[in-house]
């Protein structure tokens, strides 16, 4: 199934969780003082939407600092304004495929180049199997199975577990991005062959 057909038919709690690890994954590491876990309320609620609009708020305004520095980070503030604070699927539908396009594109820019001919972000999540790089390939295989994990606890069958595994392969692809981000900053620095510090 397609990343656009797992999207389609998730419910509420699976489109909450993918939007909410969508944007985790993507987040700048802290500044010194920061909360390491700004979107972690967010998680908290979402099996069952409890406290949804306000948890939306609060980290909206926790990302305040990070967003006036980081062109990333502002990028995910802004698309958590745009959340929708009822905790309903249409709503929520359209905030998620929101967040699965800006994910892809953070990786995308961080990406190995793969030439123009290279499917987009919505043909590869329509269910093309071939044509980005690493890093596009794997945020798509994990919101992929962020997704289906999802909707097989769905219904309170397997209680929370669902939403850990999305959790767990949120933090895992982080840490890829990061580490790349990391390399190519520090590749920035090398002039001449000297590393600046």
């Amino acid at each position: 199934m397609s990343l656009l057909e797992l999207i389609a038919r998730a419910d509420e709690r699976g489109l909450a969780a993918s939007g909410v690890a969508c944007l985790d994954r993507c987040l700048p590491p802290p500044e010194t003082g920061e909360d390491p876990e700004p979107l972690r309320p967010l998680w908290a609620c979402c099996e069952s939407g409890a406290d949804w609009a306000a948890r939306l708020g609060a980290v909206h305004t926790a990302l305040e600092a990070a967003a006036a520095r980081d062109a990333t980070a502002a990028r995910i503030r802004a698309q958590l304004d745009a959340a929708p604070r009822d905790f309903a699927a249409g709503p929520l539908r359209a905030w998620a495929d929101a967040c699965s396009l800006l994910a892809l594109d953070i990786h995308r820019e961080s990406d190995v180049p793969v030439g123009d001919g290279a499917p987009t972000s919505e043909i590869r999540r329509a269910g093309a199997a071939a044509g980005g790089g690493p890093l596009v390939t794997g945020e798509l295989r994990r919101q992929a199975e962020i997704l289906e994990g999802l909707a097989e606890t769905a219904g309170g069958a397997g209680g929370p577990t669902g939403l850990r595994r999305a959790l767990d392969l949120s933090t895992e692809g982080r840490r890829v991005l990061r580490a790349v981000m990391s390399r190519r900053a520090r590749g920035r620095g090398r002039t001449g062959g000297v590393t600046l510090t």
